[in-house]
């Protein structure tokens, strides 16, 4: 039937979160900070926390949460990218925008990141920063790989349309999420369980957000790893996740209540 044909290009259109009218960044929203972010942080100065979208989603998606982190006393840098560009230039962009902020201090920064940001961070950090010190929370990370791209992978023209960024963003060993390793730096991770979208948590086994799947979200060596009952698109804006990414900016850790409530077991 039509309707069965039609599938694989709806899952495509919108896996990982893009839409068919999202744009790229315009030059004043690309990797880097505004002129008046770009001076260095100095001993006894606020801490700083580079936010990073997801998938074609742009840095406004993430203002409401760096507004409370600015509020709970950070620095702030919300950087933009042009998501449907190569992996490598994308944390080539990522390491010119750090170090266009924090200058020496790039090591000490902490990261909050959303969906393929997670990925592009990871991918940062190996390759520019392996010694990070910063913490890092990811948000609904496809840490294991997209099973929506597993899906349209086969399909040669939805892969050109969504660019080498998501095509390499498969389940298999050879993907980028899966040949970057376990993580090597201080990580919390909160995801969701509860979808919006049951097409696409069709296409996904066991439970999810309606764009990565729980189990996809975990990645070996992370401190902690809280589900939370919201979906993909809008999880940086929940109370709940707010608290929690600033809990472990500060403490490393998720909070008890927390981890009691949402943590793996409860």
């Amino acid at each position: 039937m039509i309707w069965r044909r039609l599938l694989p290009f709806a899952a495509a259109l919108t896996a990982l979160g893009v839409a068919v009218w999202a744009t790229p960044p315009t030059e004043t929203e690309g990797l880097r900070a505004p002129a008046a972010d770009r001076a260095a942080p100095r001993a006894g100065e606020p801490e700083t926390v580079v936010l990073v979208h997801g998938f074609g989603r742009r840095p406004a998606s993430m203002a409401p949460l760096g507004r409370d982190l600015v509020a709970a006393g950070y620095h702030v840098i919300n950087v933009g990218y042009d998501s449907w560009n190569d992996p490598v230039e994308l944390s080539k962009q990522l390491r010119d925008a750090v170090d266009a902020c924090c200058y020496g201090f790039a090591e000490q920064v902490h990261f909050v990141t959303h969906s393929l940001g997670g990925i592009l961070v990871r991918k940062y950090l190996a390759d520019h920063s392996p010694g990070h010190r910063g913490r890092v929370v990811m948000l609904s990370p496809p840490n294991q790989g997209s099973q929506i791209v597993d899906r349209v992978s086969t399909m040669p023209f939805l892969q050109a349309l969504l660019g080498p960024t998501a095509g390499d963003l498969g389940t298999d060993p050879e993907s980028l999420p899966n040949r970057l390793g376990p993580a090597t730096f201080e990580l919390g991770i909160i995801t969701g369980d509860r979808s919006l979208n049951p097409f696409y948590s069709w296409l996904i086994p066991g439970p999810d957000d309606g764009k990565v799947a729980v189990e996809s979200a975990a990645l070996e060596g992370a401190a902690g790893l809280l589900v939370v009952p919201y979906s993909h698109s809008f999880i940086m804006n929940r109370q709940t996740v707010v608290s929690e990414v600033i809990y472990f900016l500060r403490e490393g850790r998720f909070s008890a209540e927390a981890m009691e409530r949402y943590g793996p077991g409860s």
